[in-house]
């Protein structure tokens, strides 16, 4: 599947809202932020703590256009937790965390404007 990172791209298809509901959408705070130099996009290897609930994931983020490796740690960022672990090369990414991309495509990470608990739900 494509995804169409394009401003200008229509709306998808209609979903059901329980469709909505499947994907869990929680915030975390990036406990440490590592160099992947053998991804074959520029990416950083994240840990990132979602709460005692869920706890700490590795995550792999194409955003070193826009993040320094310095930035990253204690940054609140948005992520899914249920999709299934995904290997990238060595790594093993267990969230998909999520980002816009700006007017140039580079990624912009998706994340609350204020502090909230870590393991809270989008809804």
């Amino acid at each position: 599947m494509h995804l169409n990172h394009d401003a200008a791209a229509p709306a998808a298809e209609p979903i059901a809202f329980d469709d909505f509901l499947r994907v869990d959408i929680r915030i975390g705070t990036i406990v440490a932020a590592e160099p992947f130099p053998e991804a074959r996009k520029p990416a950083f290897k994240l840990k990132i703590d979602f709460g005692p609930a869920i706890g700490v994931k590795k995550s792999s983020a194409q955003i070193v256009a826009r993040y320094g490796l310095e930035d990253l740690p204690g940054r609140q960022v948005a992520a899914v937790v249920n999709f299934p672990p995904r290997q990238i090369g060595k790594f093993m990414s267990e969230v998909l965390t999520l980002g816009f991309a700006d007017a140039a495509g580079e990624v912009i990470l998706f994340a609350p404007d204020r502090a909230v608990p870590n393991g809270s739900r989008l809804f």
